[in-house]
């Protein structure tokens, strides 16, 4: 391995700049206030967390975990999501209080990357857990909440896709009878691979009716209609039921007026394999990814000791602020200059300022190599130099 340069970071990890940090932080206060204007609590939990417990519940691959060996010997991880600390929690402590919990988060998370390939292995995520709900109030509370999320950190053109693992796992059941070739089939949905996944299909030692089944179920996708379609692919009332709930939820996002943003995608699937009903994505231009996803995982608790329907979303604040763009300047900070001879007068000014409500920077003028320079980024300009009395710019 070659010497590491000084300024060398390691790989998918990310420096903050103070605008995008301003920029982040905005984002981020709006996001958290329209949870907390839903009844949402936030919870923090450890960034380490046991390998046998939340890295091996977390549902991310090994190879993607961060691991580290504490004095004790037991294998540690950095936390790879936050869904399923979140519901160690849950099941440890707060369960016992009052049902169904509504809990928030914003925090970072860590996925070690092989390669550097733009992936960050450090990002922050902000979302919300609903535990202790198994109706479908519940899912599409959280979907609506999503949506009122988007919105208030000021973004209005987005996408929402629905779809639900019940009717692609019974489909897949159904036609192709082995677990270990429906899960082949699944990763060339999560990857968004509809050639391979073609491909794949005609291969397969499948009648030609089933087929064609397999390859109708991709283009299951838009409005009420395609849910009319995939009924017809799928036999008995497993598949069924799985399309009445995204009937139901549609209908109660129409009572919360924010269907206009919600479309099907029945072929949708995650990589994340703790969930068991409803699952989404929420798109933005000019963002390559999702920007955050969601669903219903209920059988997660029940790792932890105490089985619990729940639901919940999680945001990628990178990708929320790429989708987003450059917000509004914020309003600048006043700069005080002050030669030493002047020092406490500017320190009086200065103090005023920021007692009434102003950002101030107060700088000596020994230490600026060049003023005008510097003095280009203030929103104005206070001078304490020399004998004169200190004037604005």
């Amino acid at each position: 391995m070659s010497k590491l340069l000084m300024f060398e970071k390691p790989v998918g990890m990310r420096d903050t700049l103070p605008h995008i940090y301003e920029t982040k932080r905005k984002v981020k206060e709006a996001a958290e206030g329209a949870m907390r204007s839903w009844g949402y609590r936030f919870i923090e939990t450890p960034a380490l967390e046991y390998y046998e417990t939340v890295g091996d519940a977390s549902a991310i691959l090994d190879r993607q975990l961060f691991k580290l060996l504490d004095q004790q010997g037991n294998t540690l991880v950095l936390r790879p999501d936050m869904t399923a600390p979140i519901a160690r929690v849950a099941a440890s402590k707060l369960l016992k209080e009052r049902v169904p919990l509504r809990l928030a988060y914003s925090a970072s998370v860590y996925r070690a990357q092989q390669r550097e390939g733009g992936r960050a292995a450090e990002f922050e995520q902000i979302g919300v857990e609903m535990i202790g709900d198994e109706t479908m109030s519940a899912d599409a509370e959280v979907i609506a909440l999503l949506v009122s999320v988007m919105k208030e950190t000021g973004l209005e053109k987005f996408q929402l896709s629905l779809g639900h693992i019940r009717f692609t796992d019974e489909l897949f059941r159904q036609i192709l009878g082995t677990e270990e070739r429906a899960e082949q089939l699944r990763r060339f949905l999560y990857e968004k691979n509809y050639v391979g996944y073609r491909e794949h299909v005609k291969n397969l030692p499948l009648s030609s009716i089933d087929k064609q089944r397999l390859l109708q179920f991709l283009n299951l996708s838009g409005g009420m209609d395609c849910l009319d379609e995939a009924a017809k692919l799928i036999e008995g009332s497993a598949g069924a039921e799985a399309l009445d709930e995204l009937r139901m939820v549609f209908g109660r996002l129409q009572e919360y007026g924010v269907d206009e943003h919600v479309t099907f995608d029945l072929p949708l699937v995650s990589h994340m394999s703790y969930y068991t009903g409803l699952v989404f994505e929420v798109y933005a231009d000019g963002v390559g990814a999702p920007i955050g996803n969601g669903g219903r995982y209920d059988d997660l608790l029940g790792k932890f000791g105490h089985p619990a329907g729940a639901t919940g979303f999680g945001l990628r604040v990178d990708f929320l602020l790429e989708a987003i763009g450059q917000l509004e300047d914020e309003a600048g900070v006043h700069c005080v200059l002050f030669s030493n001879d002047r020092r406490v007068e500017a320190i009086e000014e200065a103090q005023k300022r920021r007692a009434a409500g102003e950002c101030v920077l107060l700088q000596d003028v020994a230490g600026v190599k060049d003023v005008d320079s510097f003095t280009d980024s203030c929103k104005s300009v206070t001078f304490f130099v020399g004998k004169s009395s200190g004037g604005n710019v």
